[in-house]
């Protein structure tokens, strides 16, 4: 059984690991195919139920809804990008083996989506950003002519999760789902909803509180790929452009897309280039050369960090951003 929507499937074709693994995965399907739906759902509230969570970030959010009702891992390990993530032999036994697997949804984990219809329907899945309209691009946000191809808005823009007022959607279909798969810790899992919406909608709060010292012209990003359109929308800035015109990290710019966004910049009078953190600096420091703006690396958009580090949880992502920004354009 899927929860919420099933996930669309993209076109990727596993590599020789993976399609080992898928065999594997698919032995091992047959072997546990005796078990009756009931058996499955019946899982007691005693953090049996097995969670797997496609990112770091979207892990810390189940991980606050579940509470101790359930176990969660994330499968993606830190530091990993989800656009560029391909899966492993042991990520595809892990996906089998799981009792619910939550992913952000919206086309941005693909090898996930193929896996799951390589496997079958042995996890339920809870697709946390089911419900959310994708943005469009706002006036002033392309950087060429030509952009629909080059920038991939056709696609829509999965990072939804970078606006904590839509996170709260994602917290009530994660919410919503579990207690479909426990309805026996139902109530758990509301009441721990219900705490870490209060969590999210004072985040939001902070955060616009933290801009306001931010003068309104000075409220232009230039980012590394189509990562922060939610997170402009919210506080009142305007993504003046990208060094991969692209949602995803994949793209590579040309000398003229280059170029164009040099020209943007100065016209702007945008004054940092932000990059998430494992991001390749070199095309950024190029453009900051060209323009005497200053590279932003520390910004942590798809990824936590360690206990120790700036950002181990979702909460303390947005604010360690917040801050960031504003230490580059107040």
């Amino acid at each position: 059984m899927r929860l919420l929507r099933p996930l669309v499937a993209k076109a990727w074709l596993p590599g020789p690991a993976v399609l080992l693994a898928l065999l594997l995965v698919t032995l091992w399907s047959a072997a546990c195919g005796g078990q009756s739906e009931s058996s499955q759902s019946s899982v007691p509230g005693t953090g049996s139920l097995k969670v797997l969570v496609a990112e770091t970030f979207l892990a810390d959010i189940v991980s606050n809804v579940a509470g101790t009702a359930a176990s969660v891992e994330a499968l993606m390990p830190l530091g990993a990008d989800p656009h560029a993530y391909e899966l492993t032999p042991a990520a595809a036994v892990k996906v089998a083996k799981c009792d619910v697997l939550v992913v952000n949804g919206a086309g941005f984990e693909p090898t996930l989506d193929q896996m799951l219809e390589n496997i079958g329907e042995n996890a339920e899945v809870i697709e946390a950003s089911a419900g959310l309209t994708s943005r469009s691009a706002r006036e002033g946000e392309e950087v060429e002519e030509a952009g629909a191809e080059a920038h991939h808005h056709d696609q829509g823009d999965p990072h939804f999760w970078l606006d904590p007022t839509l996170v709260i959607t994602y917290v009530e279909n994660i919410r919503d789902g579990l207690s479909e798969a426990d309805p026996a810790n139902a109530a758990a899992y509301a009441a721990n909803a219900a705490a870490y919406i209060r969590s999210l909608r004072e985040l939001d709060t902070w955060i616009t509180q933290q801009f306001s010292v931010i003068p309104v012209e000075r409220r232009l990003l230039v980012t590394n790929h189509e990562s922060l359109g939610y997170f402009a929308d919210r506080y009142g800035f305007k993504v003046v452009g990208t060094v991969m015109p692209s949602v995803g990290t994949g793209a590579s710019p040309s000398a003229q897309q280059l170029a164009r966004l040099i020209d943007t910049i100065e016209q702007a009078g945008a004054r940092a280039i932000f990059l998430e953190t494992g991001s390749n600096p070199d095309l950024a420091e190029q453009v900051a050369d060209e323009t005497g703006i200053t590279v932003v690396t520390q910004l942590y958009t798809h990824s936590l960090t360690e206990a120790g580090g700036a950002a181990p949880t979702y909460l303390d992502m947005m604010r360690a951003d917040t801050e960031a920004i504003v230490a580059a354009l107040k």
